[in-house]
């Protein structure tokens, strides 16, 4: 039976996506068999992978309205024992059609618990919101993995989402785990960097994991997307391959 986590923060540009399919793409170099469920219209981890999201016959938005089952819209990438469930514009109305459901917080989970023994991992990259379709995959994951872009601001936002995790806890009975915090954006020149690193580990260490791997400013993860590649496919031997690389070795040691 496969584990599902979801890579979450309501605050955009703090590496989830980047997180998301960087640290699945390792898993799967590592030999884990690998599915990205693309949960964002904007479709970034979709396109990661050089997957033209205009292109696409079936996508998550075609499993989760019924048009097809969900094993008929995964694709394989172009990373050996990683598939994708893709995402395009049309899944941006999702949450409206999501709303008139009962139980709708249940879509995602029942979807998912269809191929959940057909991997060893399913990463679900979550928009960077706090919407129906972030409540749908804290309840469909087992795990959340949460990363955190070495600022204040990054800081601060933490709070509103470990709210909303205890809410979806506590008012539909789904606990989700925190896996850890991955420091992202990291810049070990810069006092700020060391500082939020040092405040991370002063708030949460108690209670919560926080990832040794740190995953740094590197320009070759900032390329590899338009390159329609992850980054450990465009440049094995990059400062930012390597920490995801290492981020995954940690992940799978936690798990044995």
């Amino acid at each position: 039976m496969g584990e599902i986590l979801a890579i979450i923060n309501q605050k955009g540009g703090c590496g989830k996506t980047t997180t998301a399919v960087n640290l699945a793409a390792s898993l799967a170099h590592l030999n884990k068999g690998v599915l990205v469920v693309d949960m964002d219209p904007q479709a970034n981890a979709t396109t990661s992978f050089g997957i033209d999201k205009l292109d696409l016959e079936t996508t998550i938005y075609s499993a989760i309205s019924g048009q097809v089952n969900v094993k008929k819209a995964i694709i394989s990438t172009n990373v050996p024992n990683l598939f994708i469930l893709p995402s395009n514009i049309s899944l941006s109305g999702i949450e409206v059609e999501l709303g008139k459901i009962p139980n709708h917080h249940l879509v995602l989970k029942k979807l998912l618990e269809e191929v959940k023994d057909i991997f060893d991992y399913i990463i679900i990259d979550v928009p960077p919101s706090l919407g129906i379709i972030t409540i749908n995959a804290l309840v469909a994951s087992d795990e959340v993995i949460i990363p955190i872009q070495a600022e204040y601001y990054s800081l601060e936002g933490v709070a509103d989402l470990m709210n909303t995790i205890k809410l979806v806890e506590k008012r539909l009975n789904s606990p989700t785990p925190i896996k850890g915090f991955v420091l992202t954006l990291y810049d070990s020149r810069t006092l700020l960097g060391r500082e939020v690193y040092n405040e991370l580990k002063k708030y949460f260490h108690k209670k919560e994991y926080i990832f040794k791997s740190i995953i740094p400013r590197n320009i070759r993860l900032a390329e590899a997307p338009s390159f329609g590649k992850p980054c450990i496919l465009y440049d094995q031997d990059s400062r930012g391959s390597k920490s995801y690389l290492k981020l995954a070795k940690e992940f799978l040691e936690l798990d044995k």
